[in-house]
């Protein structure tokens, strides 16, 4: 089912919109199903904490964990590194926490080494629900989903780090784990979303950040 972006809505809410899938989609029910977007993870959920050091990298190498994809999950992130260091590792991990939301997709579990690296509290309840919805409804995803106009602000503390970007869904699609029948669907503004993921730095680790809240809009005009 495609993927949209969306911006800071309060209201984004509730059980349906959770579990959009990630994928893109066919038309009706199954396409609204596979967005990676779809509700505020932060605020909203109760917050969860990551499996201590159990799922997050080494001290020493904070990229060490696999958030691979097959060649039919294209997850393409077009957009320039910020010149601050901070905000450049954020970036790069916020990029890092998508990849392992579809790889528990993938893999079919929640409970992969790099969403628990990747997330923390309202981050990892975001990318549980994400993965489950899928799982439970027997999508996985196929194509190509870009990923496009980031921008990154940092609090004044230098602990966190919001990372805006696109996201756009129109060649990104859900596809059917048992039948292999991929769900298209037409172009529409409902391929495009705007996120907002904030990005906290991994206490005891030097490079890794997580995401910790998920904010998103959907069918973002700003965004097509």
């Amino acid at each position: 089912m495609n993927r949209r972006t969306m911006p800071v809505t309060a209201a984004l809410a509730a059980t349906a919109a959770l579990l959009l899938t990630a994928c893109g989609g066919s038309d009706g029910d199954a396409k609204d199903k596979d967005k990676i977007a779809g509700a505020d993870g932060g605020d909203s959920a109760k917050p969860e904490k990551s499996a201590n050091p159990s799922g997050a990298p080494a001290e020493d190498e904070p990229d060490g964990v696999d958030v691979s994809l097959p060649k039919s999950m294209n997850l393409v992130f077009d957009w320039d590194t910020p010149k601050d260091k901070n905000e450049a590792a954020a970036m790069s991990d916020a990029a890092n926490y998508v990849r392992a939301i579809y790889r528990g997709v993938d893999k079919r579990t929640a409970k992969e080494a790099a969403v628990t690296a990747y997330s923390t509290g309202g981050g990892l309840h975001y990318a549980k629900v994400q993965i489950n919805g899928r799982v439970d409804g027997g999508w996985t995803a196929t194509g190509t989903r870009r990923h496009y106009q980031a921008t990154t602000r940092s609090a004044p503390n230098g602990k966190s780090v919001e990372v805006a970007f696109c996201a756009d869904s129109s060649k990104f699609f859900g596809k059917e784990v048992k039948t292999g029948k991929v769900l298209k669907s037409k172009p529409s503004l409902k391929d495009y979303d705007y996120f907002k993921i904030v990005m906290v730095k991994f206490p005891t680790s030097k490079g890794l950040w997580q995401a910790s809240k998920v904010f998103v809009e959907t069918e973002a005009k700003k965004c097509q």
